[in-house]
């Protein structure tokens, strides 16, 4: 691979991917070596097959680690994950209770809505972008913040979380991924934390989280931080605030925690379904904003699986992305470092592969003209002769190319005796200026109208090839 370095010296990134080169002599060519044309594969379908699995740990472990018999009517309850589905089927129903059954306060309205973001960036910021990406440094007053607020989301511990993350990008929409996209959308939203999982996720490695005495304080303690960060703390700021136990417990605990869970959910589920694939279209990742509204910025999801390690998940400035702005204030109160970015020239390139894919499929609707190869060439009196049949031909010499214009002569804005005037002649000159400078859209349709080519007229490179003439061609300017 080669890089443009004085272009990528340009780019600001915490990222840099420009190798050092090698002090090597170049390779010594010898005679006989054997290219890649020349070697054949000898091995048959099922070898080829086999080999393709022993190499690949997908399809190895789904091969050797059968997935548990699926759910029906008949095993159901025994397939639930009782603790989970509990948690996340009640909360819905003891908040609707609190709405019906409890006075509105105004502080708690706000309360509720500024404990909302905290927990909610708690996962965002720490649990997904720190932890489980890597994408910045904090420091280890920040880290214990968001930890602490990460376990008010209540969504399990930051290293049971990001193991699973971490699984879900290696193994995007494969059987390994513990939320694919693949198997619905009520199965990646909540349907994964409800059942009990078909099979176990695929290897990640979580050597970092194991090693980070943060994240195993809080994993040790998850339980307690979370009961009383979701519920315990917010009820008691309201209720010690202004009097107000019932909007504290309802409100800023339950209320707010339906939103943040289902808010981070969408990001397995809404993520893959809504929105574009503006870098990449292998995979079900997309971007969009309403996704991005709905939680806490992380919407723009085919940018971020494409370039997980960035701590950005938009780009624009217009894009909706609160836990990027909120990292970059941590920054520059000196909490966080090393923000990092990929280059702008490998998001490019994203871009650019995605609109050529647009543009291939655009061109695959299209009928173009016949390859130049595909045409015969003739000589320039083989043309004249040809061209003073009477069989319903009208052909013209333009650029080295003969056209039968017998279907479009009395379609041609400039009028049938224009056209009638320069049968078996050469209209180059008319045809680029001399009488009309033609459009682009000119061009084109002409160019459907090519039947054969003129014997060094207008010579172009691959038709001397062709000929073997190597006589300098008369060049024809537009």
């Amino acid at each position: 691979m080669v890089y443009i370095v004085d272009k990528l010296k340009e780019f600001s990134t915490c990222m840099p991917y420009v190798p050092k080169p090698l002090d090597l002599s170049p390779p010594i060519v010898e005679g006989n070596v054997s290219t890649d044309n020349q070697t054949q594969s000898t091995m048959s379908t099922e070898q080829e097959e086999e080999e393709f699995i022993k190499n690949n740990y997908v399809a190895r472990t789904l091969l050797n680690e059968p997935e548990l018999p699926a759910i029906t009517w008949t095993n159901w309850y025994k397939e639930i994950n009782w603790p989970q589905a509990t948690l996340l089927c009640l909360e819905p129903f003891i908040a609707l209770y609190g709405i019906f059954t409890t006075s509105f306060a105004w502080q708690t309205a706000i309360f509720t809505l500024i404990w909302y973001f905290l927990t909610g960036f708690g996962i965002t910021a720490g649990y997904h972008r720190l932890f489980a990406h890597r994408a910045y440094e904090a420091t280890k007053t920040l880290r214990y913040i968001l930890l602490t607020f990460g376990a008010g989301a209540v969504q399990g511990s930051a290293q049971w979380w990001s193991r699973g993350h971490r699984a879900h990008h290696r193994y995007t929409d494969t059987d390994l991924d513990p939320y694919s996209a693949h198997k619905g959308m009520f199965y990646s939203h909540i349907g994964w934390l409800i059942f009990k999982p078909r099979r176990k996720p695929g290897v990640a490695d979580v050597t970092d989280l194991n090693h980070d005495p943060t994240i195993q304080w809080q994993h040790r303690n998850y339980i307690s931080l979370a009961f009383f960060m979701s519920f315990v703390l917010p009820t008691l700021i309201c209720g010690l605030g202004w009097n107000d136990y019932r909007g504290g417990y309802f409100f800023a605990g339950v209320l707010r925690l339906v939103f943040v869970h289902h808010s981070t959910f969408c990001v397995n589920s809404l993520a893959h379904y809504l929105g574009d694939t503006p870098f990449d279209d292998r995979h079900t990742p997309r971007d969009h904003f309403i996704t991005a509204l709905v939680t806490l910025g992380e919407g723009y999801h085919n940018f971020h699986h494409e370039f997980p390690s960035d701590y950005r998940n938009a780009l624009r400035w217009f894009q909706y992305d609160p836990t990027k702005l909120l990292i970059e204030f941590f920054k520059l109160i000196g909490l966080a470092s090393n923000l990092k970015e990929f280059p702008n020239n490998e998001i490019e390139k994203g871009r650019y592969t995605m609109v050529h894919k647009e543009l291939e499929k655009l061109g695959r609707t299209i009928a173009w003209p016949k390859r130049n190869a595909e045409l015969p060439i003739i000589t320039f009196e083989e043309y004249q002769e040809l061209s003073k049949k009477d069989d319903g031909r009208a052909l013209i010499l333009i650029a080295g190319f003969i056209h039968d214009a017998g279907h479009f002569i009395d379609s041609h804005p400039g009028g049938r005796a224009l056209i009638k005037s320069y049968i078996g002649k050469d209209a180059t000159v008319a045809f680029y200026g001399g009488i009309h400078d033609h459009n682009t859209a000119a061009h084109n349709m002409l160019a459907m109208m090519r039947v054969a080519i003129c014997k060094y007229g207008g010579e172009v490179e691959h038709i001397k090839k062709r000929l073997g003439h190597v006589q300098t061609a008369t060049p024809i300017f537009a």
